[in-house]
């Protein structure tokens, strides 16, 4: 069994000269393969890699095609059993492959598994984007064990287990590549951010499972090539989210839909108040950009008519964590 590692660049030299080095280092050659898919960067990311990595593989892209096709084009390229899509800005530890490899191994039901996620910047803490793996509420928004809304747990070994999961992150996923391309990859509508949340309903909708392995741990900086406060991305988070309720949501998805615009606007007016009137403009354009293209998302769920309907823990975590106060898993 194969394991490719691919590292999606953009001029990301600086990140690449960080942790590459320890990418390379804890990644037994016997079984792993390290890429670098480069989307068409305009720093000296390639001679970088080209001068001081020669056994790490590149892929360059024509174009910066943004996360969803960036891999999409790249994963093409690549032959191996497992995909590893690790961000640029991810550390790893010295022990992070082997239960990963072995759990393939030993169980060919998994086809999905995140590792734990802690915070570069804080590592005692869980990470945001993904931190011991992702849930839905019945609406569609996202969250994690070890992390709800803004909320960040501290890493005590709680999630140290190996944990059926709704969503990995894709700042670090490994996925059985035969499933990856089933699938048909990512989504390239969604450019980039919650692009993974979808591939990994479609595959929950199939039944495969997904799951966080505690045993494994890495450190991610977050916001590295977008910060986590900017309005563009709060405009994808918002957009995307109701593009995979409307694809892969049961018989029912049209008043999610609607109640989910309820929501979104009161978030938008919250964002207002905060002094934030970029990421309130945000959200409006999220809407209408999903109005826009909401025929062509429709169409969508056609190409994987079974729909999941036990799809989430909780009906809103919305509810939980403003109006209950529940702020941890």
């Amino acid at each position: 069994m194969k394991i490719a590692i691919v590292i999606l660049n953009w001029n990301g030299r600086d990140l690449l000269e960080k942790f590459l080095p320890e990418i390379v280092r804890y990644s037994p050659m016997e079984y792993t393969d390290i890429y670098v898919a480069d989307n068409a960067s305009t720093d000296d990311s390639i001679a970088y890699i080209k001068k001081n990595f020669v056994s790490v593989k590149i892929i360059q892209n024509t174009k910066n095609w943004g996360f969803s096709k960036g891999y999409n084009q790249a994963l093409n390229e690549v032959k191996a059993d497992i995909y590893a899509l690790v961000n640029s800005d991810i550390e790893v530890t010295p022990n992070w492959l082997e239960p990963i490899y072995k759990h393939f191994k030993e169980h060919t039901e998994t086809v999905i598994i995140q590792p734990k996620i802690l915070d570069y910047k804080q590592k005692t803490h869980f990470e945001y984007a993904g931190a011991a793996g992702g849930f839905i509420d019945k609406l569609g928004y996202p969250y994690c064990r070890g992390r709800v809304f803004n909320t960040l747990e501290e890493d005590k070994g709680q999630y140290n287990d190996t944990f059926p999961i709704f969503w990995a992150t894709g700042a670090c996923l490994f996925i059985r590549s035969r499933v990856f391309h089933e699938l048909g990859g990512f989504d390239t509508d969604f450019y980039a951010h919650q692009e993974e949340i979808d591939l990994c309903w479609r595959a929950q909708n199939l039944d495969y499972k997904i799951i966080c392995l505690g045993a494994s741990t890495v450190y991610h900086i977050g916001g590295a090539t977008l910060d986590n406060y900017h309005w563009k991305k709060t405009f994808l988070n918002f957009r995307n989210s109701l593009y995979s309720i409307t694809k892969n949501a049961p018989a029912n998805y049209l008043l999610l839909i609607l109640l989910r615009l309820i929501l979104d606007g009161i978030a938008g007016v919250k964002f207002l108040f905060e002094g934030k009137p970029k990421h309130t403009f945000a959200v409006i354009k999220a809407h209408f950009s999903f109005y826009y293209h909401f025929r062509k998302m429709k169409k969508k769920r056609s190409l994987n008519p079974t729909k999941k309907k036990d799809y989430f823990k909780t009906s809103s975590i919305v509810w939980d964590y403003f109006v209950r106060n529940q702020k941890y898993y």
